[in-house]
């Protein structure tokens, strides 16, 4: 697999947009690599081999994501919310993984729909106003990784939910949006 690679330091190249795209991405995937440490914690406890590996899997995905944008983010932009990003990242892993892997996978479904959509904006930004090399194709590969694991957790999780797991995901759906606007401010 091709990691695209920043040229020296990227953050000198991004516009104040994509500086604040960036923040939230690094937020967003730092909180997802905690999603991720809450399934694990939980399917430890309930000795759910199946729950472990779909985390390792898709949890390895996000801390490779996760390396591959701290190094575009300047050094000094990350969101100053981190800790709170990955306390809200571990709760949405492992209170789900507390009601079974149906609920984990409607779960990573409605989270992996949300950033889908914000990807995309962002490509489509660069893709109308250009960036720095190598910056698109990286976002299209995350991209594409989290459409990978949206389409598997849809498909593990079944066309039926309940009420619970439905508002749930509108919840889980909601707060994604908020924690973006948030982490492109502070």
């Amino acid at each position: 697999m091709n990691n695209p690679a920043p040229p020296e330091h990227p953050s000198h190249q991004l516009s104040r947009h994509m500086v604040r795209e960036m923040r939230s991405d690094h937020a967003g995937e730092t909180g997802a690599v905690y999603i991720y440490k809450g399934i694990t914690a939980v399917a430890r406890w309930r000795q759910d081999a199946q729950l472990l590996a779909f985390a390792k899997e898709h949890g390895d995905t996000e801390a490779e994501h996760l390396r591959l944008l701290e190094a575009w983010l300047p050094a000094y932009q990350p969101s100053r919310l981190l800790v709170p990003w990955c306390i809200a990242g571990w709760l949405t892993g492992a209170l789900p993984a507390l009601f079974g892997r149906r609920a984990v996978y409607g779960t990573i479904a409605a989270v992996e729909t949300f950033v889908d959509v914000h990807y995309q904006q962002q490509i489509d930004h660069l893709q109308v106003h250009g960036g720095p090399e190598g910056l698109l194709p990286l976002l299209q590969r995350c991209q594409a990784d989290e459409q990978h694991h949206r389409d598997e957790a849809a498909a593990l999780a079944g066309p039926k939910k309940s009420w619970l797991l439905r508002l749930w995901c509108a919840v889980v759906g909601s707060g994604s949006a908020a924690a973006v606007v948030l982490a492109r401010r502070v």
